[in-house]
Parts: C-alpha cells; sequence; structure tokens
C-alpha cells in the first residue's frame, strides 16, 4: 500500500514544497480558483500544505507521520482512507482531492464515498498532474528510473478523470490548468486559464448529479 512509503518518508515529502516553492505556490493560486464552502475536508491531505493555505477544515490520510504535519500546520487531522472516509452523510460542502488519486488503487470506490460525505449541492475539486502534460511525462519518468513517489503513482489524462467522475455520477462544472511551461523551461508567474493537457497542474470542479425522478 502507498500510504507506508508515504508514512515512512514524509518529511521527505513534505521538502517538495520549499525546494520548489513557486511551482507550489501556483499550484496554491489555481486551487484558489474555486469557491470553497465550509464544512471542508481534503482527502490524502498529506503533510497539509495545501490544506493550511486553503483554511480546509480537516484533513484525512492513513499516513499518521503525515497528519503529525498537518496538525502542526493547525489542521484537523483524522486516520483514515478515502475509500472509507469515516464521516457521515452530507457531511461536507466541498471536498478536496489534490493529486491523491494518482495513488488510490480504487478510484472509483474513492470517489463513490466522496459522494456519499458530499451535501447536496457540493462540490468536489480534484487535482492531477496530466499524464500527457510534459509535466506528466517528466513524472512517468522519474517513476521507471525508480523515483520513491513516482514509481508507485498512476497518471490520468484529463479525459480519463472526468470519464471516471461522471461514471460514479458527478457532473463537471469547470476544468482550469497551470505550468503551461514544462519541466525544463524557466518557472513563468501565469494565471490559471481553462485547463488543457498541456497544463501540468489541472483541477476539475465537480458536483453530484441530482438523483433522477
Amino acid at each position: 500500500m502507498s500510504y507506508r512509503i508515504f508514512n515512512r518518508y514524509a518529511k521527505r515529502y513534505d521538502e517538495w514544497y520549499y525546494k520548489n516553492r513557486k511551482l507550489a505556490e501556483l499550484e496554491l493560486r489555481l486551487l484558489k480558483e474555486f469557491i470553497k464552502e465550509d464544512p471542508s475536508l481534503e482527502i490524502g491531505v498529506g503533510s497539509g500544505f495545501f490544506a493550511s493555505r486553503l483554511n480546509i477544515n480537516v484533513g484525512l490520510d492513513p499516513a499518521i507521520n503525515m497528519l503529525k504535519l498537518t496538525k502542526d500546520r493547525g489542521v484537523e487531522a483524522v486516520l483514515g482512507i478515502g475509500e472509507r472516509i469515516p464521516f457521515r452523510n452530507n457531511a461536507f460542502r466541498t471536498v478536496y482531492i489534490i493529486v491523491t488519486l494518482c495513488f488510490v488503487e480504487r478510484p472509483k470506490e474513492l470517489l463513490n464515498s466522496v459522494r456519499n460525505v458530499l451535501s447536496d449541492g457540493g462540490r468536489l475539486i480534484i487535482c492531477i498532474v496530466p499524464k500527457e502534460s510534459p509535466w506528466g511525462k517528466f513524472y512517468v519518468k522519474k517513476a521507471k528510473e525508480g523515483h520513491i513517489f513516482y514509481s508507485i503513482a498512476r497518471f490520468y489524462t484529463i479525459k480519463e478523470v472526468v470519464k471516471i467522475l461522471e461514471e460514479v455520477g458527478f457532473k463537471i462544472i469547470k476544468a482550469k490548468g497551470i505550468l503551461s511551461f514544462s519541466p525544463q523551461d524557466k518557472i513563468m508567474d501565469e494565471l490559471p486559464k481553462n485547463a488543457t493537457e498541456r497544463h501540468g497542474f489541472v483541477c476539475i470542479e465537480a458536483t453530484k448529479k441530482s438523483p433522477s425522478h
């Protein structure tokens, strides 16, 4: 299970945000494009970098050492997995899944669990590194070289994520992206735009489809 890797190397994972501060801030800029309503939850909260900056109420993660870092950042930290979210139905107005999807073995099970805990009209914000983007190809290459985190990841295209979301009963609202440059380029200060496979970081907003009458 991938969480064991994250538990063992929690501090090493967290160091990425400081070594790549400009990239992390651009990703955060994209996330701020989406409206957040509380109560809010991040699944696979990791070290809490995004949750603390977006003022997300609760962070869920199966890696206890990650949750220690999350708690240190002032976010309520809960031990658990996304496939069996330990909260009542309709508990949250906004749920975030930030890059976590690529480390989940059963994505549909995860998203069905999210549907249960989202209130009617609630939003899911799901972010990925698109497989076909320059950044996706860069990380896939690192995975093949045995990178400790990327080697256990499964990357998706935007279309693949949209398809999974629709199959489990979500309606797509919008998709926006950032990091239009490649890993070899100089980092550009840019604004989020409508998502394409060229973008290295893409967030999709979706809501629960209303039950059929």
